[in-house]
């Protein structure tokens, strides 16, 4: 990231919020931009109500136009933040951006109060929805299988990727972003990278909670938005309280991604093992770039890789569809 790049961001998301002001000059009253994030897949910036986002340079741009179009989707008011309607995508550095109202994102200081009732019934109500014409694949396997790509060249021949390579390996073809997911388990609108850093009160500090962050948004298997808790839960990460909340108030939402009671396993399996191979892929890549070791979070899921390797094959295998 540049500077120029984020004060491209940040004049464009302050224009944004003041649209009939007809000065360049720097306007006294606002704070000045602030880096939100700044990832290889999105730079955000955000000017006082608005929040800019530069894609990737990379990024497939009618793709983009879709899932954007998804969030201002009449079916989808009240669980994705809508973005701020523009007369064409405005162009940085050569990346395209969208431009968000700005809320108030979850408190990581305060764990307790983690919305993961909120966010389950916003996901039960996302899966339930039909479905508009051309929408795009959903990008979580696509995600796993870049994490895997990134840790292969950043580690390449290190003996300490081989549980998480087992573990990929024993995947289905559709988890490995390899082949469609079942054809019973793909026509459902997913977020496609369910976490609580995607969830923001709108408006800030008072509004309802609200899915954000659409880039990996798409048609697939919603159990996939379940899969990242689940696989904390798995590893221990997660206590069994918290997960149960969660999963009881996606099931009492109507959530389709797991049967209506019983065990869940038999649905949530792939995934929770595709996102327990992702995230520790990740924290080997990034463990590597930043010449430590990894950890104890990142070690817990990588020690996760190891178990699901050690599995024995019909085990590793018996949910793959």
């Amino acid at each position: 990231m540049t500077t120029a790049v984020v004060r491209a961001l940040g004049a464009l998301a302050h224009d944004t919020a003041h649209p009939h002001r007809r000065t360049a000059a720097p306007c006294p009253s606002c704070p000045a931009p602030a880096v939100l994030a700044d990832r290889a897949d999105g730079t955000v910036v955000r000017s006082g109500p608005v929040v800019a986002k530069a894609h990737a340079a990379d990024t497939d741009t009618a793709a983009l136009a879709a899932r954007t179009a998804l969030a201002s989707a009449p079916a989808l008011s009240g669980i994705l933040l809508p973005p701020v309607p523009q007369p064409s995508v405005p162009v940085v550095d050569g990346r395209p951006v969208t431009l968000w109202p700005h809320g108030e994102p979850v408190d990581p200081a305060d764990p307790d109060a983690a919305p993961w009732e909120a966010s389950a019934v916003l996901l039960a109500r996302l899966h339930r929805t039909a479905p508009p014409p051309a929408l795009p694949p959903m990008r979580g396997p696509a995600k796993a299988a870049r994490a895997v790509a990134r840790m292969r060249a950043a580690r390449p021949g290190d003996p300490a990727t081989a549980p998480v390579r087992e573990a990929w390996r024993r995947l289905p073809a559709w988890a490995r972003d390899e082949a469609p997911a079942p054809r019973h388990r793909s026509y459902f609108i997913c977020h496609g990278d369910l976490h609580l850093g995607q969830l923001v009160r709108h408006p800030a500090t008072h509004g309802r909670w609200l899915l954000i962050d659409v880039d990996d948004a798409g048609l697939g298997d919603p159990a996939w938005d379940l899969a990242r808790p689940a696989a904390w839960y798995a590893a221990g990460l997660l206590p069994a309280e918290v997960w149960l909340r969660f999963l009881d108030a996606y099931r009492a939402a109507g959530g389709p991604a797991v049967r209506a009671d019983g065990d869940p396993w038999p649905e949530l399996d792939v995934p929770a093992r595709a996102l327990t191979v992702q995230a520790a892929a990740l924290a080997l890549a990034k463990s590597a770039a930043e010449g430590r070791n990894p950890d104890e979070v990142e070690q817990t899921m990588i020690d996760a890789c190891a178990r699901i390797a050690s599995l024995p094959a019909e085990l590793a295998g018996e949910h793959s569809s």
